[in-house]
């Protein structure tokens, strides 16, 4: 069975955009078409903290030390994986797709797997460990076809 069937998803992601392209022809010669397109607007950490990190007494007499505040950036970045495992989850349950190739920093095909549902898991074909979202599609084509080549 080839990975690229026709009909085929491949998903493109990053901590902050994803792309969603349907493979319109064959595993030789790879057409994705975009379909859909999620983004999120995430400012920097210093940008969505409300003020300067707390501080707190230690044991020494008038010793305070700086606690470590939320770093909001990252925790955004992770809290949009697991919406996109989501939206697969509800496009898998809906029929939309039979195989998925998912194309994504490690960093963020860790976050996916955790938060992935069976349903969908037993959908993908193969991951590619790579950053494209800002590649052109046609470049996206011949890096997925190459990676699944020597697979």
């Amino acid at each position: 069975m080839s990975k690229l069937q026709n009909g085929t998803w491949v998903v493109v992601t990053d901590s902050e955009k994803a792309l969603f392209l349907r493979n319109l022809t064959d595993h030789d010669n790879p057409n994705l078409d975009v379909f859909d397109e999620d983004e999120q607007e995430n400012p920097s950490d210093r940008e969505q903290s409300a003020n300067r990190p707390g501080r707190m007494n230690d044991t020494g007499v008038q010793q305070r030390s700086a606690m470590d505040d939320t770093d909001w950036h990252e925790l955004q970045k992770e809290r949009f994986a697991a919406d996109l495992a989501e939206k697969l989850y509800d496009e898998a349950h809906k029929g939309s797709f039979k195989h998925l190739v998912i194309v994504a920093s490690p960093q963020v095909l860790g976050v996916l797997r955790d938060e992935m549902h069976k349903e969908v898991a037993d959908k993908v074909v193969a991951e590619v460990p790579k950053t494209l979202t800002n590649h052109p599609v046609r470049e996206i084509e011949k890096l997925v076809k190459r990676e699944l080549d020597a697979a």
